[in-house]
Order: C-alpha cells, then structure tokens, then sequence
C-alpha cells in the first residue's frame, strides 16, 4: 500500500513545487508517488497504467530536475503518438517548469513547417516532444542533435505500436548515446514492447498502477466545446439554464476562483470561492452558508474541494478540466448525493479533447456534447420567472396605493394603461432582460479527422494555421490595435499571426483588422473591448514558439455610415498604417 505523501515529500525543488501548488497539486498520484523517486534516483522505469493515471508529471518532474539550464542542447526527448498529446505533454512540462529560468520546451510534430521548427530548434531548447516521424526525419536531416540527451520517455508505448510507429521508436533509440535514463509508459505489455524494454532499457523498476473502478453512472454528464463565446459568458448562460439547488464549480488555480466569483457576483449570483489561501475557519463559515441555504455556489480547486460533502450540491460544473481523469470522478461524485439526481457539465478547450477521451475511458462511457443555451431558452425562462414574481405580487393585499399612482401617471402622461404597463415592464427587467440580442453566429468548429496510422500527425483540417490565401474581411466596427513581440525576425508571417488568434479567442479569421509585420514586433487591429482574461492569456500564447506578449497600443472607433476617423494617439512607430472606420462590429 503506497504511504500517504505530498510532493513536499518527494524531495523536489522549490520552483517545482511553486508551479505544483498553482495548479492545485499537493498530493501526487499512485504512479508519481511511485514513480518518481525511482526516476529521481537514476534507475529506469516501466509503468504500465492506464490514460489519465497522471503519467506525464510522474515521468516529465523527476527529469526536470536534473535539467542543465545552461546547456542548450536537448537533454529531455518524449516520445508521443499523436501530436495532441505531443502538444499537451509539451504544454505540462512547460507549466511543471515556468518558475526554473532558462528552461525551453519544443514539441515537433507532423504537419508544422520545417522553417519554423528549425529556427525553434536553433534556440536550444532542453526538452523536446515529438511524434516518432517528425524526430526521425529531423535526425535524418541532422537537425536535431541528440547527443547532450539525458532522459528518454516513451509515452503510450503500445499507441505508438498500434499505429505502426514502433520501427521508428527503435531507429530513434538507436542513435541516442548509450549513457542515458529511459522511462517506458504503456497501458499494456505486447512482445514488441517487451522487446524494447529488453533492447534498450537497463533493469528497469516497473511500477504497474490500476484504474479506477468508478464509473459514476447516476449523475447525467455532458460537455460543452468551448468555442463562440468566452467561458465565462457561458457560465452564466449555463447557470441560468439549468434547474440546481447548489453547485460547485471547479477551477484549475486559485485565481480562477476569484475571477469566476467575481463573474458570478456581477450577475446576482450567491457565491464564493474556497482556495487553498482560507483559513480553515473561513473554510467552515462558507460551507455552513452553503449547507444552511446563504450560499449557493462554490467555486474551489480540486485541493480545496477535499472532503466535501454537501447534500445540498445538485450542480457540478467542470470549469476547467481535470488534467487527471481520474480526479472527474471524484468532482463528479461531489452532487447526486443521499438519492438526489445529480448533473455534471464539462468545459472542454478544442486543444483538451484527448483529456475527455480519457475521462470516457475511465467513467467507460461516453459523454454526450451539450449546446450553449439559446437566446430564446434564456428569454424563456426568465419570463416564466417574472411572470411568476408578478402573480405573486397580484395577490399582494396592499395594490390599491399603486393603483392610485398608476392612475396618477396616467392622467399627467395622457397615455393609455396599455403603454404604461409596457414602459413599466421593460424599467422592471433591471440586469437581465426578458428580450436578448441575437446570438453570436462564429465560424463553426470542425472535427477531428481520423487519426490512424501515420496520419496520426497530421493537423486537425479546421486549424486556422493555414489561413487559405485571402482572408475575407469583414465590417467589424469600432477597433483596438494591439503590439505583439515577434516579428519578420522570427520568422513570423500574417497567416500565423491569424491563426493563433483565431484559435485561442475562437473567433473567426474575418474579424481580425489589420495586420503590419516589423522586425522586432508586429501590430494586429481587433475588435474593441477585448476582456483583461483574453488580453492576459494572450500574453502567453506562443507563435512559432515565441510568446506573443500581446498589449494594448491605441483604439480606433468609427461612427456613422461613411466610418468618421477617431484621433489616433501619437505613437513611437512611424509603420502604423490608417485603419478605415468599419460599421457596429461584434465585441468579445
């Protein structure tokens, strides 16, 4: 039986445990507590467990520490079968690693241009992941030198064997310097695996870690993909739609419980967050309010979250998605409690579906996708509600001095009781209207292309990346200009640009302005009144692995039919070009 430990345990550095503790990770998972001081003290390592176990800290942490930030050379090399989990693998060791300075990650994959891999190559970065065809044909190039490397992982062995890549596993093994660490992942042992274990591996410890036998069958899941609005729009969307007692929503940091709250309490809603940062009195206080009905939503990080038990809790709403599938579970099973119908909703980022296929292998199931509500299923609720609220008020025994002011206005205005109530009704709406504007109509999402054989490494058809060679513009009104830092030095051209922000804003190509390349920068014109956690998250979006470090230079605004110029503020750059004023464009 594995000894209850946390990571503080582990031996591992601070600016490691830093990087656990903004995600919310205390206490490792039966791999990492096995895995990683096995890793940690040199051996190699087989593991056999399943998707979702928490496998990439247990291999990518313990490897991290051994890294030498002054050598730029690949000292790491993943190996992944498809390049979503190349990118999400890339993704984890560059969060695992954000507070160790100096430290690059690379993910190379089928599918991306070479040009823009080599120039990401020429900055040494220490920690390569790539799809098994892109590495070798960069080894066949000579592009990438293997010699500094230190640690090798392969991760989903027998998904690599499956779609045929396992002869280039061995060719890339085989050119690697004999003096290195190897950790090998699989969720089964076939011969050809076990063949690879007795070629290239040295007594390797191995460490086989079971599923979880929970299902979480009685509560009704769905998910929605995140795209066409912001999630949190569409939180409130899916809050106002759906019938709960009391909900938890769970969030991947502890800011994030902050910011969703603040949302919420913008809208009327009676929440609060639970964060690793309360005390343990404030902890109690909150849930007592949520237990005794003065509190109806929680927002907490899985840490926070620990132990809670609230038969009140009907609603869970997966914010963020769990990078363990099998911490869903335990979300999940936070509402349905004491025979009460429980519903869970999951948010799921374009770039997070491999994380729900293996939530669906964990749960054995799949989950059914869920729309946003609708402009008329809101509008249709909140009129059964202020309608309700205005029968209540008609058997209210005290009308008859409002009726007399009603009659009072009515004389002085000469309008008829008709317009009157009309004019009343719509003052009485407050913050949430009883008629919404049109919904906004995006680009629509496209899906996933089978995957088998080598065309595992191929990009998903639907990537804006590959902008087609015009892009259609379209009036989008009132703009803003925002300044990245990369540039015709880096390589950068405006399709890349485009498709980067059309990814991670999710909206379509065609509301992107202007766009001027410069050497060192580059300028982009969108649509005003960018939210501050886009503009943020903006400033760690990488384009051809450079963070765009996007900031707000100056805004432009049109007025009128014929788009009436707004004063331009002075800028230190002669390049800025004269934007046209466009008609009513749609905000984020």
């Amino acid at each position: 039986m594995t000894k209850e430990i946390s990571f503080i345990d582990l031996g591992l550095s601070e600016e490691i445990l830093n990087a656990l503790n903004d995600l919310g990770f205390t206490k490792p998972s039966p791999i990492q507590a096995e895995c990683i001081p096995l890793l940690l003290e040199g051996n190699d390592v087989l593991g056999m467990a399943q998707t979702g176990s928490g496998k990439t800290a247990a291999f990518s942490i313990p490897f991290l520490m051994n890294i030498d930030v002054n050598l730029k050379a690949p000292q790491l090399l993943v190996l992944a079968p498809t390049r979503e989990l190349a990118i999400q693998v890339a993704d984890a060791c560059a969060e695992y690693s954000k507070y160790v300075k100096g430290v690059k990650v690379l993910a190379l994959y089928g599918g991306q241009r070479y040009d823009v891999q080599l120039r990401a190559l020429k900055q040494g970065p220490q920690i390569v992941v790539g799809t098994p065809g892109r590495l070798l044909d960069h080894l066949n190039r000579k592009t990438l030198d293997l010699s500094n490397l230190k640690g090798l992982v392969l991760d989903e062995a027998d998904e690599m064997l499956r779609m045929g890549f396992i002869d280039d596993v061995e060719s890339i093994m085989a050119t690697i310097p004999e003096e290195h660490q190897t950790a090998l992942f699989s969720a089964t042992m076939p011969a050809p695996i076990r063949r690879i274990t007795k070629r290239f591996m040295h007594n390797p410890k191995e460490v086989q870690i079971k599923g979880t036998k929970q299902t979480a069958p009685d509560i009704d899941q769905s998910y929605w993909l995140v795209r066409g609005m912001r999630k949190n729009e569409a939180i409130v969307r899916f809050l106002e739609a759906e019938d709960f007692d009391a909900a938890i929503i769970f969030v991947r940091t502890k800011t994030a419980t902050l910011e969703v709250a603040e949302v919420l309490e913008k809208h009327g809603y009676s929440c609060a967050a639970l964060n690793g940062d309360m005390t343990q009195q404030l902890r109690e206080q909150t849930l007592d309010r949520l237990r005794n009905g003065r509190l109806d939503i929680l927002i907490a990080t899985d840490v926070a979250a620990r132990g809670l038990d609230v038969e009140r809790i009907s609603l869970v709403i997966n914010y963020d998605i769990t990078l363990d599938s099998e911490s869903y579970v335990h979300r999940i099973g936070r509402t349905g409690r004491a025979g009460r119908a429980g519903r869970a909703i999951l948010f799921v980022d374009s770039r997070e579906r491999r994380l729900l296929k293996n939530i669906e292998q964990t749960i054995k199931k799949p989950i059914p996708e869920v729309a946003l509500p609708s402009k008329e299923l809101l509008e249709k609720r909140r009129l059964a509600k202020f309608t309700q609220q205005v029968q209540q008020q008609l058997e209210s025994a005290d009308l008859e001095q409002y009726q007399t002011l009603l009659e009072q206005i009515q004389a002085e205005s000469g309008t008829d009781l008709e317009t009157i109530a009309t004019a009343l009704l719509r003052l009485a709406q407050r913050d949430r209207p009883l008629i919404l504007p049109p919904d906004p109509v995006f680009k629509p999402a496209r899906e996933y292309r089978d995957r088998d054989g080598r065309n595992g490494e191929r990009r998903l058809r639907g990537d804006n990346r590959e902008s087609p060679k015009r892009r259609e513009r379209r009036d989008v009104g009132e703009m803003d200009m925002y300044r990245i830092e990369i540039g015709k030095e880096n390589g950068v051209e405006v399709r890349h640009i485009v498709g980067a922000i059309a990814n991670e804003a999710d909206i379509s190509s065609r509301y992107i302005g202007n766009i001027k390349l410069y050497e060192t920068y580059s300028t982009v014109e969108l649509p005003k009144g960018m939210p501050k956690d886009i503009l943020k998250h903006f400033e760690r979006v990488r384009v051809l692995n450079q963070p765009m470090k996007m900031s707000l230079v100056a805004g432009k605004s049109s007025e009128g039919k014929r788009g009436r110029k707004s004063n331009q503020p002075e800028s230190d750059d002669k390049g800025f070009a004269k934007k046209r004023g466009r008609p009513t464009a749609p905000k984020f």
